[in-house]
């Protein structure tokens, strides 16, 4: 098997990159895929594989084989299909143990409802130990105004769960790390880390942002 050097953004499908990272060799993953919902912005940018979720068991099968035993993957969903993401985490041997909620200071969609918040899963591989300072699971959600890219996660959410949940010198995984904020989590941090971006516009910013550092 190969494998994959710590502190690099590769472009590439997750699904094929993955199978090159050892079995048990990353301390947490981080993870904001496709929400299934063929979202586009306002100026018409749209996220790949967003439209089918062929991708969505096999990619966290992965994300379970190579996270080390008794650790934390934290992955944020589409609630609309929320019965297809949780089948793929628990049919990957998942354990959910917690859930948090983002509120937004703004509406980011209109419908039945105004859409004011974010939501992400924290799923158990094994019994990870519980952190000497456990955070709150209701975390601001600052807007990040999508510069680099169309879902964009701020900065500040997501410091405390890289902080929670990893130790210093450990390796962060992001298969789906479009503009790399999970991954400027980890390097500022101090941690390691391993991203993974199909789409290579939204990589090569990436690369810039955390070359950048």
């Amino acid at each position: 098997m190969n494998t994959i050097q710590k502190n690099t953004i590769i472009n590439g499908d997750c699904l094929e990159v993955m199978p090159k990272i050892p079995a048990y060799s990353v301390s947490m993953a981080l993870t904001d895929p496709p929400y299934l919902v063929g979202y586009k912005d306002r100026s018409g940018r749209s996220i790949k594989n967003d439209t089918n979720d062929a991708w969505l068991k096999p990619a966290f099968a992965e994300i379970f084989r190579v996270l080390a035993k008794d650790s934390i993957c934290i992955s944020f969903y589409g609630w609309p299909h929320i019965d297809r993401f949780m089948a793929a985490w628990k049919s990957a041997g998942f354990r959910v143990i917690g859930h948090l909620v983002f509120p937004k200071r703004y509406t980011s969609t209109t419908r039945h409802l105004r859409y004011q918040h974010e939501c992400a899963y924290v799923l158990a591989k094994g019994f990870p130990q519980e952190p000497a300072y456990p955070i709150g699971d209701v975390i601001d959600f600052v807007y990040s105004g999508n510069k680099l890219h169309p879902t964009e996660k701020p900065l500040s959410a997501l410091l405390p769960l890289v902080e929670t949940f990893s130790r210093k010198g450990g390796l962060v995984l992001d298969p789906f790390a479009g503009s790399g904020t999970s991954l400027h989590a980890a390097k500022s941090l101090g941690r390691n880390y391993i991203g993974i971006e199909l789409d290579a516009n939204y990589h090569k910013l990436a690369v810039g942002r955390l070359n950048a550092l």
